[in-house]
């Protein structure tokens, strides 16, 4: 896919978010909640987060896409992400899996590969070292924060990849998408993005109300990833402090338009050898 076509297709993607609000379940994390439902406000999406045993197959039916986020996991909530999972599956709702923490503690590390193997997600987004856990038992994270550079981690993204046959996004500086394919490597963001919790399960979310309206799950991925990309470079306008940049970054999500997507989105392609 070459970039100026990814570009479009995100355009249109955007577009589609806004006119038709798809419901983008979220079995997510104490710390991110409110903030993730207020990114998909924003975006143009309809969050829900839904996390009761008893009732998340039922939600997910009527979902256009369901996220998985290990950020804060308990017995209850791991059984719920599989419940949830395993019926997006049967009912062909793609699925993103954010693998929070990965390599960090025996449960984490568990989970997501369990996840990873029962769920059969269309994508999976993580940062370098958490996507590397994925794969290598001696991978570490130094808490929910990668240790590792996003060009450490495209092997074992790769590997996930043309495994599970799924789509792999590594999210740092450069983020680098993959379906076992192709590439495609998003330079929109910034350096703030960094100082704001949730950022990284927010970027998850987006990919999942993109997911919910393009067939093509690298399509929404990357695309994803642009919009969100870019959102955080308007939002950094007149350098403000941590505090002001997360409610600008909400505000930006408001205001970017498809025109912003072709206009300002950077992706490059590159074949994976």
């Amino acid at each position: 896919m070459i970039a100026t076509e990814l570009l479009a297709r995100t355009a249109e993607s955007l577009a589609r978010i806004r006119a038709a609000r798809p419901l983008v379940h979220n079995i997510t994390n104490y710390v991110v909640m409110n903030s993730t439902a207020n990114v998909l406000l924003a975006l143009g999406a309809s969050p829900v987060m839904a996390h009761a045993v008893e009732e998340v197959e039922e939600m997910v039916g009527i979902a256009g896409a369901l996220v998985l986020n290990i950020g804060t996991l308990s017995p209850a909530w791991i059984e719920a992400m599989h419940r949830a999972g395993k019926a997006a599956r049967r009912a062909g709702i793609p699925t993103i899996l954010d693998p929070v923490g990965a390599g960090a503690t025996r449960l984490r590390t568990r989970t997501a590969r369990e996840l990873l193997a029962e769920v059969a997600p269309a994508v999976v987004r993580g940062n370098a070292s958490e996507i590397m856990a994925l794969v290598d038992a001696g991978a570490r994270t130094r808490g929910v924060d990668s240790s590792r550079a996003g060009e450490d981690a495209c092997a074992a993204a790769l590997e996930i990849a043309r495994a599970h046959g799924c789509v792999v996004a590594i999210t740092g500086v450069v983020d680098h998408v993959t379906d076992g394919r192709g590439w495609l490597h998003v330079s929109n963001g910034h350096a703030l993005m960094s100082r704001v919790t949730g950022t990284g399960c927010a970027a998850t979310a987006v990919i999942g109300a993109f997911c919910a309206v393009e067939r093509d799950p690298f399509a929404a991925a990357a695309g994803g990833l642009v919009v969100f990309g870019i959102a955080g470079a308007l939002a950094a306008f007149g350098d403000p402090r941590p505090g002001t940049y997360a409610t600008r970054l909400i505000d930006a999500l408001d205001e970017i338009s498809p025109e912003h997507v072709v206009t300002l989105g950077r992706v490059a392609e590159e074949s994976p050898g």
